[in-house]
């Protein structure tokens, strides 16, 4: 039983590293796109957030689809979406079919985030160092694609889709060959949603609405913002992708093996702070290296909030729980790509990316009253 959980969790492990791979790598396709057929920020933006309306339906799918066609089905149905998103991107610039590509890719993007966070959650010794793991995995494939991506661009314009969409299938492969039909959604009993009454559940998941606002602008617009303001040359933008999630690889390491928090929540206020701090310090650069500084203390910030968040969950963890939380904090990622975009149309791209502060802002509000109301149960209950 043992070789069968560090089997199901280093399954997670692999599985979210691909995803790393696919998902991150959509910043810099979309940059691509953009250049390649001459598209408006608005619908760069559109594309964005449409990736993250499938990211939100499908944290919701995942919830709901295990208790009735189990979590292995629902896995190898909702991670397919990489390999057919990408390859309808390869295919042309019609703007309906790219659309749809980019909702397929965060469909697959949401399904396996769930589902990895149920296979680790559920098969580590150690919840919080397990997550933190699953998510330096991610960072570690996130910190690679803009190689993959540059490299594959050798051979022809398409290429890069059509090799992430063959990452896509290595990610559907490894779902298929591990055994956890029995896991998560199976055979747990009678729904429990006793995490509705939660206050800290609640503000949790705000916390995350604002961290998901904030990283997606930043990984999504990124290369754009970098490449639009001059700041850095079309050559080097790419690979501030690589920088960004370097950092948030090992600040997660870090925070697993060599310094885990003792207290989540007060770890969570100074990342809340530093993200902010430093996003502020990025509107305001004017130098390469002090906008490159920035970004690698803005990384290092955020890197740890969104594994510390579902950590600090707890026993309230489940398909279902999960299913809720998810989506919920999934709309941040739909809504702040799409108003930078329309604002950076009406604006100038600075003042979309600057919108990006209010996120950041609402991290550090967030991580307060999360840890006021953590305090306040434990009182309680003692």
């Amino acid at each position: 039983m043992e070789n069968q959980s560090n089997r199901i969790r280093r399954a997670g492990y692999v599985a979210f590293f691909l995803s790393g791979i696919c998902a991150i790598s959509s910043g810099v396709v979309v940059s691509l796109l953009q250049e390649h057929y001459g598209f408006a920020y608005g619908l760069t933006g559109t594309m964005i957030s449409c990736m993250s309306v499938g990211n939100l339906l499908a944290a919701f799918l995942a919830g709901v689809l295990p208790g009735r066609m189990g979590l292995k089905p629902t896995a190898l149905l909702l991670g397919a979406g990489y390999c057919i998103g990408y390859g309808m991107m390869g295919v042309g610039g019609w703007v309906p079919l790219l659309i749809a590509a980019f909702f397929l890719v965060g469909l697959a993007k949401g399904s396996v985030l769930n589902i990895c966070t149920i296979l680790v959650g559920d098969n580590a010794p150690d919840r919080p160092r397990g997550m933190n793991t699953m998510h330096s995995c991610y960072a570690f494939g996130a910190l690679l694609c803009p190689f993959v991506v540059m490299l594959a661009g050798r051979g022809g314009d398409a290429l890069p889709m059509v090799v992430l969409a063959g990452i896509g299938v290595l990610l559907w492969l490894t779902f298929a060959c591990n055994p956890f039909g029995t896991t998560g959604g199976n055979g747990r009993g009678k729904t429990d949603w006793s995490f509705f009454r939660s206050h800290k559940f609640w503000l949790l998941t705000a916390l995350l609405f604002c961290q998901n606002a904030a990283e997606t602008s930043v990984t999504g617009w990124l290369v754009t913002y970098f490449k639009g303001s001059g700041l850095l040359s079309a050559e080097i933008s790419p690979y501030t992708v690589s920088l960004l999630w370097g950092a948030t690889m090992v600040a997660r390491l870090m925070l697993a093996f060599v310094i885990p928090p003792r207290n989540p929540y007060g770890a969570m206020i100074k990342m809340g702070v530093g993200c902010t701090v430093f996003y502020i310090g990025l509107m305001l650069a004017d130098s390469q290296v002090l906008a490159l500084l920035l970004l690698l203390g803005f990384s290092l910030s955020i890197a740890g909030m969104n594994p510390t968040a579902v950590a600090c969950v707890g026993k309230m963890t489940s398909v279902t729980s999960m299913g809720v939380m998810l989506p919920a904090a999934g709309l941040g990622a739909i809504l702040m790509p799409w108003a930078i975009g329309i604002i950076a149309d009406g604006a100038g791209l600075h003042a979309g990316m600057a919108a990006n502060i209010l996120p950041c802002v609402g991290m550090w509000v967030f991580a307060m009253l999360v840890s006021r109301t953590a305090r306040r149960e434990a009182s309680v209950h003692q």
